[in-house]
């Protein structure tokens, strides 16, 4: 009485089955996270417009698009009231532009301002400068720890305010 040869095919290929099946083979680049980037730019100019005009233009020379949010590089931007916005780097997220690094504001008719973060909500155009700042305006210099300001009123609100203020003489 010995193993017919069937039987033995049979529990061989039943074994390697069970094996093969049991086993999991990983990839391990096909494990890394997919490519998502949503856009990526270079020297790029993008225009805000509604349906009765341009409400704001700004200038990137390098930008991504990822998770909804807009990272740029080197933003230059100006709207109807501010005539030149600067930036070392930028994130939009919804309505507000985050600023980051040689923040510069030169206002049309106001103060020209520096600081080192800041966050302009483009519905509203208040400018929030987060660090410490100075302005400037006709030779009259203010330093202050932080500042709101309104650039469609023109009105700026500040707390631990030094200033340098120039008077006419009577």
């Amino acid at each position: 009485m010995g193993l017919k040869l069937q039987t033995v095919l049979i529990v061989t290929i039943v074994a390697i089955l069970a094996l093969t099946l049991s086993v999991e083979i990983k990839n391990s680049k096909g494990s890394e996270k997919a490519f998502d980037k949503e856009m990526e730019f270079t020297d790029t100019t993008f225009r805000e417009v509604d349906t009765k005009k341009i409400q704001g233009v700004a200038f990137a020379t390098y930008g991504i698009r990822n998770a909804g949010v807009l990272t740029v590089d080197n933003l230059k931007y100006h709207t109807d009231s501010i005539e030149r916005l600067t930036a070392k780097k930028g994130r939009y997220i919804g309505e507000r532009i985050f600023l980051d690094y040689n923040i510069t504001v030169h206002q049309k008719e106001g103060f020209d301002y520096k600081t080192e973060h800041a966050v302009y909500n483009q519905k509203t155009e208040i400018l929030d400068i987060l660090s410490p700042f100075s302005a400037v305006i006709n030779g009259n210099i203010f330093h202050g720890k932080t500042l709101r300001y309104h650039s469609k009123t023109k009105e700026a609100f500040a707390t631990m305010v030094d200033a340098v203020v120039y008077t006419k003489e009577k």
